[in-house]
């Protein structure tokens, strides 16, 4: 009699990685970065990271217990992530209601719009942060060095509620030709939003993301390798180390290459795919910051580029085993 075997439908190789542990880690990483912020900005960065993260995560919870009718919605913590990002991605100085506006953007019109997790188009968090760059332009570049006041006018008041001062960041004193402390950029010692100051804080997170291979080293390392050839060719600072190492360190960079462009969702999951979509985000950051007015350009460079996903997702998937490529004129065998 012949051995039988029994073959299962599929999936046959399975993980015990789930969307709430992923979700965990990013969410683990950031708080390096987050402690860094709260530290140089004081109590009021810390209640902007706190209103980001409780209007995400009720915003979800509503959207799915009133919308969609069913209960949870805080399971999968992606919404803390999307949170905790957005408020990581905004100054001290803001006024409360404005991390709570971005966070109900980027969950309700981003994400859950075009369907929840795994369906939207773009990275929430920066979209969000976009959203309140636009239409708040003044507030959102008012970067507080200092703690602030208590009282109503840490909700309303904003960066007039400041007992302090306020600080161009380190990339806008470098445009205009002036020079900064790698050392302070490096560490986090500067002006900017809550979460990018500190390259040190970030580096932490990414080395725990590569540990637990939530991420690998595809997208970044191409996003950043780009950046700075490009920085080096078109910086107008020639073959500068200090001055290269500064626009690496300096803005959302750091934090963008490491924790927002491998957003699963919104990056190629082709090998090749990811390589150049980490080419295209250095390269368009670099023209951005040299050649318009902003000093930045993280942000626009990820959203423009979650866009073209679907295409280099289309051009750079490989073709199953057996298939040839088509000839001009014939059928594909």
């Amino acid at each position: 009699m012949k051995e039988l075997y029994n073959v299962s439908a599929s999936p046959h190789v399975r993980s015990g990685v789930t969307t709430r542990s992923i979700m965990r880690d990013v969410a683990i990483a950031l708080i390096p970065a987050s402690a860094m912020g709260v530290y140089r900005f004081g109590f009021r960065a810390f209640l902007v990271l706190l209103a980001a993260v409780v209007a995400a995560m009720l915003s979800e919870f509503m959207w799915n217990r009133f919308v969609l009718k069913k209960n949870g919605g805080f399971a999968e913590c992606s919404a803390l992530v999307t949170g905790l990002l957005l408020g990581m991605n905004l100054p001290a100085s803001v006024p409360l209601w404005m991390p709570i506006v971005g966070s109900v953007f980027a969950i309700v019109v981003v994400k859950e719009f075009f369907g929840g997790l795994g369906q939207n188009f773009m990275n929430p968090a920066l979209a969000g942060r976009c959203f309140l760059m636009i239409s708040f332009a003044g507030r959102m570049t008012g970067f507080a060095v200092e703690k602030a006041a208590d009282g109503l006018g840490l909700f309303m008041g904003g960066a007039s509620a400041l007992d302090g001062l306020s600080s161009a960041t380190p990339l806008a004193v470098i445009k205009n030709g002036s020079a900064y402390s790698l050392k302070d950029m490096f560490l986090g010692f500067t002006g900017g939003v809550i979460g990018e100051t500190s390259t040190l804080c970030i580096l932490i997170g990414a080395a725990y993301l590569l540990v637990r291979k939530v991420i690998n080293l595809r997208i970044p390392v191409a996003y950043i390798a780009t950046f700075a050839v490009f920085m080096l060719l078109f910086g107008g600072h020639g073959f500068d180390m200090t001055y290269l190492a500064c626009q690496i360190c300096g803005g959302g960079l750091m934090l963008g290459a490491w924790f927002m462009a491998t957003d699963y969702v919104t990056s190629p999951i082709t090998k090749l795919g990811q390589i150049v979509f980490g080419i295209l985000l250095g390269l368009l950051t670099g023209v951005i910051r040299v050649f318009s007015n902003s000093a930045e350009g993280v942000s626009y460079a990820i959203i423009f580029c979650n866009l073209l996903v679907p295409f280099i997702e289309r051009f750079t998937m490989p073709r199953a085993f057996g298939i040839v490529k088509a000839k001009k004129g014939g059928a594909a065998k």
